[in-house]
């Protein structure tokens, strides 16, 4: 007996039904690759940064958290967050570039793709948002500071605060 998805994966492959029309193919970055480099020397990577990325359009592509979009990319969807201290709403992974890590591009955030069906009808996302402000100036000061030898930095550390106990016990969610 076929499950329900392989009837899906069935009608896709056999009578042309879009199943797969819409899906997770939005990257979690897209700003300061090198399909988006309009500068005069080539530089990619450091033609602008994640901060001047919340204000900029893209041509060849978008990104954002749990995107989801039609297989064109011409109609995006994506979440936008706010922790509530953080000085902007969280649209795309930070990420560093080349020039800004250790180790080159490099996201130092944590997020997860933990379940999807291959058409796509059910998906699981995880995201990681820290609960004080996130160190986007000190991640780049810390990683520029160290040598192509040394071990990348860890995202920062998350620390949840879903209780009054909590935010009671842990100077953190202050």
């Amino acid at each position: 007996m076929p499950t329900a998805e392989q009837l899906r994966l069935d009608e896709t492959r056999l009578n042309d039904v879009p199943w797969k029309k819409w899906g997770p193919y939005l990257s979690e970055r897209q700003w300061g690759t090198v399909r988006e480099d309009y500068s005069d020397n080539g530089d990619a990577w450091n033609y602008f940064t994640h901060d001047q990325a919340r204000s900029r359009s893209y041509r060849w592509g978008e990104d954002g958290l749990a995107g989801y979009s039609d297989d064109k990319q011409r109609l995006c969807f994506a979440l936008v967050l706010w922790n509530g201290v953080d000085p902007i709403l969280k649209e795309r992974c930070f990420g560093l570039t080349n020039s800004e890590g250790n180790h080159g591009e490099d996201v130092k955030e944590y997020y997860f793709y933990v379940d999807s069906t291959p058409t796509h009808s059910y998906l699981k996302y995880l995201y990681k948002y820290p609960q004080r402000p996130f160190p986007y100036d000190e991640l780049v000061q810390t990683n520029m500071k160290r040598s192509r030898i040394g071990r990348a930095p860890k995202p920062p550390r998350i620390i949840a605060c879903t209780s009054k106990l909590a935010r009671a016990r842990s100077s953190a969610c202050a």
